[in-house]
């Protein structure tokens, strides 16, 4: 295959050889036994639609929905609206609403888990705690009705209108008393929202932590597990052996994944990835051998993929989707790369081709040909030279 020129940071150019060969056949499955593997899913555009940025999101549900199809083919999950699909990032809560009722009625038709973010994206900062809490109740409301499990996630309304933990105590509490059925509860980072700086009342993470545990303390029975997303394992680690039992934790780590879904002799965490979005088979694959107990060939598939997802979600990390959604489209999943809110300019051109060059290394992409074509497509539009 004839070499491409990449981009490279601070100028000039590099030939890369793409692989010629497409990687094995990744065969689909049953849902996976050894853990529960949530993949956090994006959302196709419709590219031509004639909307601007700031208006709302209009979505191609046709290739949305096939994306889900193709990972719940493969036995995974998915976590539908949460901030892999541009949740507060191009995606009001209209658009969410729909998303959310569209994938809990596929789900359902083809046998599918999911799990729907419901959160206050649909208020008018600033505020009230009352209004934060309403807010929440029709997400929440509106998830149960669709038949989909309650993911509680982050609030930038609740960060801003808290002023102490109780105020989390007292929301959460009220939240989890009225759910029909357990929920994950979702901690969500600074570095991928920085408006949920201070959450659970505090910026000393060991402070929010305990706010946080007690407020599983008081509602195990609604709490089906935690959804963290800190980028920090040991923290991870430590706030897992710490749950009451029978509440999962969800790792949301894409950096340490594997290690934390290999687990140690303590525990393990389950999982939540937005990086399991463009390695979904592969993901998929990886479980499975560790349901027959092969900690070797699990950590041998997903090990090598470190290294994509840590330059996928390198700072600022809330502009990963921009890379997630060029691996679906180099993969042949959509048409196009574009992207609601026009985010598909967030990440830079070498940025771009380094995603491009380590997906192709690992043989992500079923047709390298394909992906070799629209990459350089990309590259030529951008006035790379050929």
């Amino acid at each position: 295959m004839t070499a491409l020129l990449l981009p490279v940071a601070g100028g000039g150019t590099r030939a890369y050889t793409p692989r010629t060969e497409p990687p094995p056949a990744t065969a689909g499955g049953p849902p996976l036994t050894s853990r529960t593997v949530l993949s956090a899913a994006h959302v196709v555009a419709d590219p031509f639609a004639d909307v601007s940025p700031d208006g709302p999101a209009a979505v191609d549900w046709d290739a949305t929905l096939a994306f889900r199809r193709h990972l719940w083919s493969h036995g995974l999950g998915v976590a539908e609206a949460m901030d892999t699909a541009q949740r507060g990032m191009g995606l009001d809560w209209a658009g969410a609403a729909e998303l959310i009722r569209r994938s809990a009625a596929e789900a359902e038709a083809v046998g599918g888990r999911i799990a729907c973010g419901a959160g206050t994206d649909q208020l008018t900062p600033p505020a009230t705690l009352p209004r934060v809490v309403q807010a929440y109740e029709e997400q929440l409301a509106l998830v149960e009705e669709a038949g989909a499990q309650v993911i509680l996630m982050a609030s930038r309304a609740l960060a801003a209108a808290a002023t102490s933990p109780d105020d989390y105590l007292e929301t959460y509490g009220h939240l989890l008393r009225q759910a029909s059925e357990p929920v994950i509860l979702h901690w969500l980072g600074p570095m991928f929202d920085p408006a949920l700086e201070g959450y659970w009342g505090s910026t000393d993470l060991d402070a929010a932590t305990e706010t946080f545990l007690e407020v599983i303390a008081a509602h195990p029975d609604k709490v089906d597990g935690i959804k963290v997303s800190l980028l920090d394992a040991g923290r991870e680690i430590a706030l897992r052996r710490r749950l009451p039992r029978g509440v999962r934790c969800y790792t949301g780590d894409d950096f340490h994944y594997p290690e934390l879904i290999a687990g140690d002799d303590h525990g393990f965490s389950h999982a939540l990835l937005g990086v399991f979005d463009p390695l979904g088979p592969l993901a998929a694959e990886a479980v499975r051998a560790l349901d027959t107990g092969d900690v070797k060939t699990f950590r041998g598939l997903l090990d090598p993929t470190v290294e994509l997802s840590r330059h996928l979600f390198e700072a600022p990390t809330r502009y990963y989707k921009t890379g997630v959604v060029l691996l679906a489209w180099l993969a042949g999943h959509q048409t196009h790369f574009s992207m609601v809110g026009g985010l598909q300019s967030a990440r830079s051109l070498p940025h771009l081709a380094r995603a491009y060059e380590l997906a192709d290394g690992l043989g992500l992409f079923p047709d390298p040909s394909l992906a070799a074509a629209r990459m350089r497509a990309l590259l030529t539009v951008h006035g790379v030279p050929r």
